[in-house]
């Protein structure tokens, strides 16, 4: 709009200067035409009533006189020419000083010969003027050519110049106020139909697969916008629809990939259970003197077997459903502390800057959190290692809790670290991979976060960061 204007406001001031100056051409061009007919007129009416002969040598006495008379009528200077382009006769006063006047340029005087109403005139700018000077034959009344008539004619625009200027003025203080409405206008404008789009824009932004997505509600907008927010909400709840499925798809799956690894880690004691069975039947012999022994080594080894299904039941029970809360105010240093005494590894240190942080939280559920990350922080120390260091620190930090558990073991390899929380993977000969994944959703029902920093050969260290509750 801005744009359009400044064009329109351009093109208008252009083809008026265009205007102005066209017309101040015409304007003397024909004043020139009009002085140059009336002076012949009169100089016709001279040449009809003088008593000289019509011959081009008594030019300069048939206007002796009268040639200053035309010049005062007409306020316009004068001057008469011999056919060969030479001065006769001038209205201008003449000095003893004055050098000749130069002769017409044989060029004008060809001009006149070739044109149809014998005819010519001449423009010149000297010195920022402009000039123009006619030259026509004078015919006698049998209309043959006596001479030349020259009228020189200064071209005064200043009148256009000042009406030119005055109506530039004018126009830009037009044009001024109106682009003055066209920014208003613009910003208006451009607030009305951005504002839709940027809550769009915000919308679209915050849009993901996994969280609810709100749609956008609007009454005051474009069409076209319209259009598009009836797009974002179409594609919201098609988003919405594939997120179930997904999300379905990834529960089946998961279960599945759990019930082939539960299906395996009890299939592997069975197998041993089978054999001893099968093996005590082929060798059993009442008589035998040892066979007390040989029962009680059968019992103890079933037992064994019964006990790892046992574990793997356990631990597939606490992962698949978590107990409920049993949320109680407690000091979180003391139970830490309490915790950490079923270790006896002399490398367990434990740090505190506060003697108290009270919150409200499931003890157990903060027990089994540091049970699982000490245990795996000794697991992850080499037996071999000479030095060994597991250090646990509890500290308060604004509004949360922060619990960081170190070792300085092997680390996590790079290839494992997106997998670390992933059900069923574990780096260990033993066990089924479920403790980070069971204590990884305790600490998101809490709304906290855990993460870990790892390096190959220096150690890990998990930071577990959780809100303070407390009592309202």
């Amino acid at each position: 709009m801005i744009l359009l204007t400044l064009i329109a406001s351009i093109l208008i001031a252009s083809i008026s200067i265009y205007q102005f100056k066209r017309e101040a051409k015409d304007y003397h061009q024909e004043r020139l035409e009009r002085k140059e007919n009336a002076i012949k007129e009169h100089i016709n009416f001279v040449l009809s009533t003088t008593t000289y002969p019509l011959t081009q040598k008594n030019l300069p006495l048939i206007f002796k006189d009268k040639i200053h008379e035309l010049s005062d009528i007409h306020s316009l200077q004068i001057n008469i020419y011999s056919l060969q382009g030479k001065l006769v006769k001038s209205s201008k006063a003449s000095f003893s000083i004055d050098t000749v006047a130069p002769p017409i340029p044989k060029y004008i005087l060809g001009l006149i010969q070739s044109s149809v109403d014998k005819r010519y005139v001449d423009v010149k700018t000297i010195d920022d003027k402009k000039y123009r000077a006619s030259f026509s034959q004078i015919k006698d009344l049998k209309f043959k050519p006596l001479g030349i008539l020259n009228l020189p004619y200064i071209q005064d625009d200043g009148f256009y110049e000042r009406e030119l200027r005055n109506f530039l003025i004018r126009l830009s203080q037009v044009y001024s106020f109106m682009l003055i409405i066209a920014f208003a206008l613009a910003y208006f404008l451009s607030s009305y139909i951005t504002k839709s789009l940027k809550s769009i824009s915000l919308k679209i932004t915050s849009t993901n697969l996994n969280q609810k997505n709100e749609k956008i509600e609007t009454d005051d907008s474009s069409r076209e916008v319209n259009l598009l927010i009836e797009a974002y909400n179409g594609m919201v709840d098609k988003l919405e629809e594939s997120a179930l499925l997904l999300a379905q798809s990834e529960r089946e799956q998961a279960w599945r990939e759990m019930a082939k690894q539960v299906a395996h880690e009890i299939k592997n004691p069975l197998t041993p259970m089978r054999l001893t069975v099968q093996s005590f039947e082929r060798k059993f012999d009442a008589n035998d003197p040892d066979i007390k022994q040989k029962i009680k080594d059968y019992s103890e080894t079933l037992i064994q077997q019964i006990d790892t299904m046992t574990s793997v039941a356990s631990a597939f029970s606490n992962f698949a459903s978590m107990p409920a809360q049993q949320n109680e105010t407690l000091n979180v240093v003391s139970v830490i502390e309490l915790a950490l005494e079923i270790f006896n590894e002399e490398y367990i240190s434990f740090e505190s800057n506060d003697p108290e942080i009270i919150t409200i939280m499931d003890r157990t559920q903060l027990i089994r959190i540091i049970t699982n990350l000490v245990k795996n922080a000794i697991q992850a120390i080499p037996d071999f290692q000479a030095e060994k260091r597991v250090k646990i620190n509890v500290k308060k930090q604004d509004d949360s809790l922060l619990i960081q558990v170190s070792d300085n073991g092997t680390g996590i390899d790079a290839s494992n670290i997106p997998r670390i929380f992933e059900p069923k993977f574990t780096t260990k000969t033993s066990g089924m991979g479920l403790g980070l994944g069971i204590i990884k959703n305790i600490i998101e029902n809490y709304k906290g976060t855990i993460t870990f920093e790892s390096e190959i050969g220096k150690g890990t260290t998990f930071t577990v960061t959780l809100p303070l509750i407390k009592n309202q």
